[in-house]
């Protein structure tokens, strides 16, 4: 049941932030993004890929993968980079961010592909979830959309993730493709977190601090 509840809990907790921080962008919530991009990277090295190569040929997942890295790309393209916590909604922007919620929504739902009730994937899209979920309600919050839109595209992204761990679980059409999947996901983590260690920082104490973080990220993931 964990697998099921954590994402949405990963949403509240996002939220929660975002409403203790007064919806701005804090030192504290970038070194937690730090920390979940090493964390999910790490995890996905540690426990997801190992799983796809062992199960398909080589090159088939090295292709599968890029596939995933592509498709994120893609995905971006329409999100603005929200998946690794680039949020532009303009104050003044009245119209629903439609191409937003689609993009964030298709992400989610992938992520939960490679949650099993055996492995670590969970823990790594939890972690991935909260500054998310924070950063992209700090916008929202700051947004002139209503409170029912906010509200909806809230719970429709934290039940995203769920749904596709539910039918990557249950669906026998889509466990026969389960590791294909997998690798593309693989592809698409790689992206995010990459992206987000790639970041420079803003000045020398916060390199130092997002480093450390970074090293953190990693020991956890090594450990659990």
């Amino acid at each position: 049941m964990n697998k099921f509840l954590f994402p949405v809990l990963a949403v509240v907790l996002g939220v929660l932030i975002a409403s203790l921080s007064k919806y701005k962008k804090t030192w504290n919530t970038k070194l937690l993004l730090s920390f979940s991009g090493a964390f999910l990277l790490a995890l996905t090295l540690f426990e997801l890929l190992p799983e796809v190569y062992h199960h398909l040929d080589a090159k088939l997942t090295g292709l599968y993968i890029m596939c995933g890295i592509v498709l994120q790309i893609v995905l971006e393209l329409f999100s603005k980079g929200a998946e690794h916590g680039h949020v532009h909604i303009h104050k003044d922007e009245t119209d629903f961010p439609w191409l937003l919620f689609i993009s964030l929504c298709i992400h989610s739902f992938l992520e939960g592909f490679p949650i099993h009730e055996h492995n670590d994937m969970l823990y790594g899209v939890l972690v991935h979830k909260i500054p998310i979920a924070a950063l992209i309600s700090m916008f929202l919050f700051q947004s002139n959309f209503n409170k029912l839109q906010i509200t909806m595209f809230l719970i429709v992204f934290a039940i995203m993730t769920p749904l596709g761990t539910y039918i990557s679980n249950t669906w026998e059409a889509i466990i026969d493709y389960a590791h294909i999947i997998n690798a593309i996901v693989i592809g698409i983590f790689f992206h995010i977190s990459t992206t987000i260690l790639f970041e420079s920082g803003e000045g020398h104490k916060f390199n130092l601090s997002k480093f450390i973080a970074i090293i953190l990220g990693i020991g956890v993931a090594y450990l659990i």
